[in-house]
């Protein structure tokens, strides 16, 4: 035991007890027992790890209840437990925010999604499913989730939520000088490798000149939407001209979960 943990806790016995105290050596390691908090996120850690997510999620939801006694952890806790509610969305993990439908003849990917208002991309991810063949009498794994998005521009992070709860966060590039309109908006059209089409001009996506990146989800106001970039330098700032830029590989996984029609609130 170095001589500043030994100082310290005789400080902390002196202010506690008004008096001078002398523990024992057994006393002093009891005191440096690490918090309750710890043992419960090594046992989340380890589930995940095993593959047990949905125990691991409910661990990981009790430890945020209360972040504040996990200090500088909290950040990394949180990040876990949002990489986690990922693996289980994109895997064939029955929750209650799901539910499967037996394939039946004459039955597509395109046709289910567009029933169950979900995505093509989606539905593959959580089945394990590698292009567009399905067969009867399987059965799919079907979020009912709600999924919508807040976009904060002070804070340049951009929440998924399922049913109104955190799903994931990202960090995004807003507009310059607040630019990005605030508001309730409707994703109206989704593209993967967009065009960019500036003041005239055409920007095919394979240009240099196209910072759009891999994909496009654009609002029911013209000309504004979450796309990806070609500048992961910018995210963080604000920056774009008034859209909201992801990474690409946020870009995609975001893509891949929300339907046409999901709701985006910007604030400021």
């Amino acid at each position: 035991m170095n001589k500043a943990f030994r100082l310290h806790l005789f400080l902390i016995g002196f202010l506690t007890l008004g008096s001078w105290t002398v523990w024992s050596q057994e006393e002093m390691i009891e005191l440096a027992e690490p918090p309750p908090w710890i043992s419960l996120w090594e046992e989340a850690r380890e589930l995940a790890t095993e593959g047990d997510y949905l125990e691991a999620k409910e661990l990981y939801e009790s430890l945020l209840e209360d972040p504040a006694p996990l200090g500088s952890k909290g950040s990394t806790i949180r990040k876990e437990y949002e990489a986690l509610q990922m693996k289980i969305l994109f895997s064939p993990l029955e929750t209650p925010e799901s539910l499967f439908h037996t394939i039946e003849p004459g039955d597509s990917l395109y046709e289910l999604a567009k029933q169950y208002n979900t995505t093509v991309e989606l539905l593959r991810k959580s089945n394990g499913i590698k292009g567009d063949t399905i067969f009867a009498g399987k059965k799919l794994k079907i979020s009912k989730a709600k999924f919508s998005v807040v976009v904060q521009k002070r804070r340049n992070r951009l929440t998924l939520l399922a049913d109104g709860s955190l799903l994931k966060r990202y960090k995004v590039a807003t507009g310059t000088d607040g630019s990005t309109p605030a508001g309730t908006f409707k994703i109206v059209n989704k593209l993967e490798n967009p065009t960019w089409y500036r003041a005239g001009a055409v920007v095919p996506p394979d240009s240099p000149e196209n910072i759009l990146g891999t994909r496009w989800l654009g609002f029911d106001t013209p000309g504004y939407g979450i796309h990806g970039t070609t500048l992961p330098e910018t995210i963080g700032t604000q920056s774009s001209k008034g859209c909201v830029r992801m990474l690409n590989e946020d870009v995609e996984e975001l893509y891949d979960v929300v339907p046409m029609g999901t709701e985006v609130v910007v604030k400021e």
